[in-house]
């Protein structure tokens, strides 16, 4: 429900019942999604907020949001090849696909190769370990996020040296240090997931600010594998998501 899709949410809660008929949690919520659903409604953090129309498209070959959204997905959608006015995209511009304006949200088609994946999944899997959260000035592990992680610096390989050069060129940031962290690779295995959380810190007390960067302003996520179900990535507050969509080559969001 806090994704936005409400017939889900009111399947689940149906097959809920049949295991536990007199929760009357769960029946109170049958009949609010119900109601959400008859009002044509979409959810946002507890308060019911009109669908937006898909606006009309007109996207690459390359582009395949457009064909796989519903509506309440993805209103704002538009398509270009972007340079940023940088020279290392003069020969090979970015497929840019517009996902929102606010927040801002944009999804690079064809961002890196397939093999470029591979590689930086080969690097990263020997240091991979138990992901952490902040916690006042501390990092703990945590049940609201399950999945493991490593880091890599720019001299591990020229692939990630060469990454972190594509992302500066695309989104106009630097990212040398202290700018930026280094390369997160994050591995959900089976089911993991990171419950709806804010990427920059919101206490003066948190490990970032240790590392004298300043709190986080961007963060760029590549999916760096395809998925047969699930691996959303979801903006809770702006009632949208954004599917693993991979055409040729790997994507990248960007908000």
């Amino acid at each position: 429900i806090q994704a936005g899709n409400v017939s889900h949410a009111l399947g689940l809660s149906r097959e809920f019942l049949l295991y536990d008929p007199s929760n009357q949690r769960v029946l109170r919520n049958v009949v609010k999604y119900e109601e959400l659903l008859e009002k044509g409604a979409g959810w946002q953090w507890g308060a019911m907020v009109p669908t937006p129309p898909l606006s009309p498209l007109s996207c690459p070959p390359w582009s395949s949001l457009s064909s796989q959204s519903a509506p309440e997905h993805l209103p704002h959608l538009v398509c270009s090849y972007e340079t940023n006015g940088s020279p290392y995209l003069l020969l090979q511009p970015a497929k840019k696909e517009m996902v929102q304006t606010r927040p801002y949200v944009a999804l690079y088609h064809d961002f890196i190769s397939d093999a470029e994946a591979e590689t930086i999944k080969g690097l990263a899997g020997p240091w991979l370990q138990r992901s952490v959260v902040a916690s006042g000035e501390k990092q703990q592990k945590a049940e609201y996020r399950i999945s493991k992680s490593a880091w890599l610096k720019d001299t591990a390989d020229p692939v990630v040296r060469a990454l972190e050069q594509r992302i500066g060129a695309v989104t106009g940031l630097d990212l040398r240090p202290p700018y930026a962290e280094y390369l997160q690779v994050v591995n959900y295995g089976l089911g993991g997931h990171y419950e709806p959380h804010f990427d920059h810190a919101t206490s003066r007390k948190s490990p970032l600010y240790r590392m004298k960067s300043g709190n986080r302003i961007a963060t760029v996520m590549i999916y760096l594998s395809a998925v047969e179900a699930g691996g959303s990535t979801a903006f809770i507050s702006a009632n949208f998501s954004v599917p693993v969509v991979k055409v040729r080559g790997v994507p990248a969001l960007f908000w």
